[in-house]
């Protein structure tokens, strides 16, 4: 699995632009894929905020996260906006009977794939060796396009998630 994501962000989006991450319990399928693309391009097309067009981006990545990308500097994106991007989201879930709301679920990389643990096994991953310091999280917490180019797949020992490991505090 390649793990170069870069070329599938926009350009022409400014660094600041608003980010949302939405990982699925499940990667998609080839079939599930090519039927969501048009569902997640039509929103960008379309989104809108109190009736101007927001410079928007959608797009699947790793088969398993959604990623909506806002370029505010052209158009800020109000709460109404914000929601009807939550409705989408949550109109995917239905659809493809994925889960897309679950903050507990952590992703990491591991044997060339993307592996979900339950935040509440954190601490026993580490001590049993599945996860180390150095293993790839996806840190779905970044909030902007530069945070997502340069913070999203980070090692476990720069993410938030050292803190919840005792091995890792200094």
């Amino acid at each position: 699995m390649n793990l170069a994501f870069e070329q599938f962000i926009p350009t022409e989006f400014h660094p600041s632009s608003r980010v949302w991450i939405y990982q699925s319990n499940r990667i998609f399928s080839m079939p599930e894929a090519l039927a969501l693309e048009p569902v997640l391009q039509q929103f960008a097309a379309n989104w809108k905020s109190h009736g101007t067009p927001v410079k928007g981006f959608a797009n699947l990545l790793f088969g398993q996260f959604i990623v909506v990308m806002a370029d505010e500097t052209a158009t800020g994106v109000s709460g109404c906006s914000t929601d009807s991007s939550v409705r989408v989201i949550k109109q995917i879930e239905e659809q493809f009977k994925v889960s897309l709301f679950d903050r507990q679920m952590l992703a990491f990389y591991l044997k060339d794939k993307v592996e979900l643990l339950p935040l509440s096994q954190l601490k026993y991953a580490f001590e049993n060796n599945f996860i180390n310091a150095g293993t790839l999280y996806f840190n779905n917490l970044v909030a902007t396009k530069e945070e997502l180019l340069n913070n999203w797949i980070i090692p476990v020992q720069e993410s938030w998630l050292a803190k919840k490991i005792p091995a890792l505090q200094a």
